[in-house]
């Protein structure tokens, strides 16, 4: 506004009537409130680093002393101006002021009793420590778990994704009221009456994130919500994804319902859908309760329409070359020849001996137009596309095959089992229960049922763990069909993983078609608000591998995905029971799949500079490359060429890291270690147009600065 106000001055100065006119709109636009969805966007989050080492300049907090709550305890942020050794003890000085003219507050804690915080307006400069991995998928790319705070995570992700995602399922917390998400590292309870704005201001920040990952081709976002956060989630969809297409669904997910006192039982939520560039959900084969057998629409057979058009440009005067007759055989019944337009003025056919002239004349007795020209009609006709039906005393109706319909049986959707008297064709669904269609915004479908399919389901795979609330392992799979089912080789995004059900649903998805699919896994490995206190009181805090055992991703997500793939729970034991639906075989068969499970690590940019961090930062290469085949874990002395990227440590060795690159036809990515960017240059021009060059540590470091404090 201060801009404004300046650019107005110049005005004034020029232009004195013009100056008063802009004040006076300007004036009025000020007033107004912005349209849309207004909420407070509350100071940028902060997230604790438990485990993380100390050092001078980072941000820390005080931790509760042990056996104490965790609200006992200053939650200020301090700044750490020196780390030094005292006795068997390293200790950290600190300072803090509150503003510029404060005085500067100082205090000296133990290291040990300290927990490094970042803010969500630093940069950061993330690496990947693996902690472990599954195998049993050959050649196949990995699906990737990371531990970590998904803000961060989604940084680390635009280095390697950005741009490249083609869908991403998200079931964020709902808000509930019941603890059920942290806000700078507070639960957020009904009490709290800030509660809907920091929850909007969480997801905005996220969802700026995930626009910018998703394919802007072709791409989908999936969010499932229910009443709680619906009306603002869909407000903020629709602000941040202004230039896209939004569909809501509705479907049951308790067909008992949830009682509610005072209130209609809950049996269902919602899904948002936002289609990105050209996406659009595929026609898929579906049992019957996705669609309703009632009316013309689903009948397991292709549909047939009327010739004469209706609703709107319906009457002859719209389309004079479309007003022609239609002569029919009663023998059949049957077309026996087709005239030619009638002329203006002209409301009777030429009389044919022995046959029916039909006309399009609408119900109210007017004349109206056929949807296809003589012409059209003729080459149609012998395709088998026109079907007669009734007779000369109540009259004929001619029905035609569009070519949405005719399309499905060339694709084969439907089976040509012969030809009608009046030469029409006669098709079948393949399947006779299913049908190949794209279902309304009402899902009812018994496979969806989270109780059934979510925890009972989650309750085989880790028989004596729980968590509140999985999803359908069958609702995610069928949700994401529609827009995976035609990209064997799409890779997924699930930020707000939970117990991993998306990446359960894509191993899914992947064996029902020899699929090569890739599913991005992120959750943090929160305690639950019950466990923490629980926790505390035996004398535990966050960081120590007691209480770390305990959290989401390494006591739930982490063991499901393994189980899954393995077919054996975490004791070691085959699961029992099957899978269900559209894939049905035992769970202890397990999938031919890989998965690697990471931790998302902090970096200092000097280190990383001078090549002190390669380790940390070669998963984000390899991911960056589509994580197949061998990883490039270690430096060497001039280069290394994996699967599917080469890294060129020494500019000297340039000759041979490029033929190599060149008799490796699997290369897509080459990153090439230098200061010096003549050289770098001379690097691209020689390498094969397949193979994108990427410039460390430039690229890496300006990144996660360029994408520092992004609101």
């Amino acid at each position: 506004m201060s801009r404004l106000t300046d650019l107005l001055r110049q005005v004034e100065g020029k232009d004195r009537q013009l100056a008063e006119d802009l004040q006076r709109e300007f004036a009025q636009l000020s007033k107004r409130r912005a349209f849309g969805l207004n909420f407070e966007r509350h100071v940028p989050e902060t997230v604790e680093l438990p485990g993380r080492p100390v050092r001078r300049g980072d941000k820390v907090r005080f931790l509760a002393e042990r056996g104490e709550p965790a609200g006992s305890v200053d939650r200020r942020l301090w700044r750490v101006v020196r780390v030094r050794s005292q006795g068997k003890h390293r200790v950290a000085e600190l300072a803090r002021r509150d503003s510029a003219e404060a005085e500067i507050e100082k205090a000296t804690r133990a290291v040990d009793n300290l927990v490094v915080v970042a803010e969500f307006r630093d940069p950061i400069y993330p690496g990947f420590k693996s902690t472990g991995r599954v195998e049993r998928g050959g050649d196949k790319p990995f699906h990737t778990v990371i531990n970590s705070e998904n803000y961060h995570a989604l940084q680390a992700l635009l280095y390697t994704h950005e741009g490249k995602l083609d869908a991403i399922y998200i079931d964020p917390p709902y808000n509930s009221g019941a603890r059920d998400w942290k806000y700078n590292n507070d639960y957020v309870d009904g009490d709290d009456s800030y509660r809907h704005s920091k929850w909007l201001a969480m997801m905005e920040r996220r969802l700026k994130l995930a626009r910018r990952l998703l394919n802007p081709d072709d791409s989908v976002l999936i969010v499932t919500i229910d009443e709680k956060e619906v009306l603002r989630l869909g407000l903020l969809l629709e602000q941040i994804f202004s230039e896209c297409r939004i569909q809501m669904i509705s479907t049951q997910i308790n067909p008992a319902a949830v009682a509610r006192a005072g209130q209609f039982g809950r049996s269902d939520e919602y899904l948002f859908f936002i289609f990105v560039g050209d996406a659009c959900p595929q026609r898929q084969p579906l049992s019957r309760e996705w669609v309703s057998a009632k009316g013309r629409t689903h009948t397991g057979k292709p549909r047939w329409d009327m010739l004469r058009r209706s609703g709107t440009n319906a009457e002859r005067a719209h389309s004079p070359k479309c007003f022609y007759p239609i002569y029919i055989d009663p023998n059949g019944p049957k077309v026996h020849s087709v005239g030619q337009p009638l002329e203006r003025g002209c409301h009777e056919a030429p009389p044919v001996e022995g046959v029916v002239p039909v006309l399009p004349i609408r119900q109210d007795g007017s004349e109206g137009n056929w949807q296809w020209a003589p012409e059209t009609f003729r080459k149609r006709l012998s395709q088998g596309r026109v079907r007669i039906s009734g007779n000369a005393k109540r009259g004929y109706v001619v029905s035609i095959l569009k070519d949405g319909e005719y399309r499905k049986i060339q694709e084969g959707d439907f089976i040509v089992t012969g030809r009608g008297p009046d030469g029409s064709m006669i098709a079948e669904a393949k399947q006779s229960n299913r049908i190949v269609a794209i279902p309304g915004t009402q899902w009812r479908i018994g496979s969806h049922d989270s109780t059934q399919y979510g925890s009972r389901l989650l309750s085989k795979v880790l028989t004596d763990r729980r968590f509140p609330f999985p999803k359908s392992l069958y609702a995610v799979e069928d949700a994401l069909r529609f827009f995976v089912s035609n990209k064997p080789q799409a890779v997924i995004l699930d930020f707000f993983s939970g117990s991993g059900t998306t990446a359960h649903a894509i191993l899914r998805l992947n064996r029902q078609d020899d699929g090569r699919r890739q599913c991005i896994s992120v959750t943090n490995n929160e305690v639950s608000a019950d466990e923490q206190k629980l926790l505390r009181e035996r004398g535990l805090r966050p960081g120590d591998p007691k209480w770390e055992a305990l959290g989401i991703c390494e006591y739930i997500t982490k063991p499901r995905i393994q189980a899954a793939i393995t077919g054996k729970t975490p004791e070691g034991q085959p699961i029992k029971g099957d899978y269900k639906f559209t894939d049905e075989f035992p769970m202890a068969d397990g999938f031919e799949e890989n998965v690697e499970f990471f931790d998302l690590t902090y970096h200092a940019p000097r280190p990383v500079a001078h090549h002190r961090e390669f380790a940390a930062i070669a998963p984000l290469l390899w991911m960056k490359a589509g994580a197949e085949g061998r990883r490039i874990d270690k430096p060497c002395d001039e280069f290394d060429v994996a699967d599917t990227y080469g890294v060129l440590f020494d500019l000297d060795a340039m000759h041979g890291f490029i033929e190599m690159i060149k008799q490796t036809d699997s290369v897509r990515m080459a990153f090439v270690i230098t200061d010096d960017d003549r050289g770098f240059q001379s690097v691209c021009g020689e390498l094969p147009a397949r193979v994108e060059a990427v410039r460390l540590y430039e690229s890496y470091l300006s990144n996660f600065v360029i994408n520092a404090g992004r609101e």
